[in-house]
């Protein structure tokens, strides 16, 4: 891995997207907000700083990054679309929604970011920063979410800082990110098949598409299709027991509603029950917990439906036995 000797954290102002937009054209690592997640940007087109960013991430080759362009015409001069992509992206682009469609025959994204598939997974981001930086570089930039993998993911200029201080350029604080959830990965390629749940419902695919959505089968582990499909992702060192009904001794809390009593430390997602604000600070409640080195991490339950969905998912995942460092 290579260590630089400083990161430089510059705000986002007037005039930084074209700075961005410099640092990237040299191969370099930038992080940048989203409206889901910190993302870790790097030139799509450029296998060097690719395989920078795998190394600066620790994260394994065969885990496909998701190419981001400023608007739907840029994606079709990558990936190929049917009747159904055509559909989603009309209706939640921009948005939480990443496709994974065929790679279009003169795709220039790297095959090291697509992972030799010859598919290839494409958002267009709703952040006013980021869709600067993204006219202003004028090509497709990979950012998976700017942690360590299997990491927490970043909702904060200063939770980038924390995991790769010295790994990376350049890190634009744009504020804390407004959703704090990643996109939802559907695949239009046969039947779409959503791969991964996030900050776009499950119902609202389903309205625009009439008919349900498939889910992606358990093999999807082996060979993966997008990210954030791994079994242990999006983890906290301290260990996580989940629908807790009681606080063990020496665990702290992650409740949802009315909290348990007996934690040494409790960080409330939502006092009110409310699924949109419980994303928002799921991964910066996350982060706090671990910190404080308790014997564990009790969560509450939180209800499957609407965001729900993805909220669980991600903390299935932290739970799950660690695969990565």
């Amino acid at each position: 891995m290579q260590v630089l000797s400083k990161t430089r954290l510059i705000k986002a102002v007037p005039g930084a997207a074209h700075a961005v937009a410099e640092c990237l054209e040299r191969g370099g690592l930038v992080a940048l907000p989203t409206e889901t997640v910190y993302g870790l940007g790097a030139d799509a087109t450029n296998g060097q700083a690719v395989a920078r960013l795998y190394d600066a991430k620790g994260r394994p080759a065969f885990n496909p990054l998701i190419a981001h362009v400023p608007d739907i015409d840029a994606a079709r001069q990558i990936a190929v679309f049917n009747a159904d992509a055509e559909a989603l992206a009309a209706a939640f682009w921009p948005g939480p929604l990443t496709l994974v469609l065929p790679r279009a025959t003169a795709c220039p994204v790297s095959e090291l970011a697509t992972a030799g598939l010859d598919t290839i997974a494409v958002r267009v981001p709703d952040h006013a920063v980021a869709r600067a930086i993204l006219r202003a570089f004028g090509k497709p930039i990979v950012a998976p979410s700017a942690n360590i993998s299997g990491h927490v993911s970043a909702t904060t200029a200063a939770h980038v800082a924390t995991d790769l201080d010295g790994r990376i350029d350049l890190i634009v604080d744009g504020g804390p990110t407004p959703l704090g959830i990643e996109s939802t990965i559907v695949a239009c390629l046969d039947e779409p098949t959503i791969l991964r749940p996030g900050g776009l419902a499950r119902a609202d695919i389903a309205a625009t598409l009439g008919r349900e959505p498939a889910q992606a089968s358990e093999t999807a582990e082996q060979s993966p299709l997008a990210p954030g499909m791994l079994e242990s992702h999006y983890a906290p060192r301290t260990r996580l027991r989940l629908d807790a009904k009681s606080v063990e001794p020496d665990e702290v809390l992650l409740a949802f509603g009315t909290p348990l009593t007996g934690a040494k430390a409790t960080l409330n997602l939502s006092e009110d029950s409310d699924l949109a604000e419980a994303a928002a600070n799921l991964f910066g409640y996350l982060r706090q917990l671990d910190a404080i080195g308790a014997a564990g991490i009790a969560v509450m339950p939180i209800p499957h439906e609407g965001l729900g969905e993805a909220i669980n998912d991600r903390l299935r995942r932290a739970a799950a036995p660690k695969t990565l460092p």
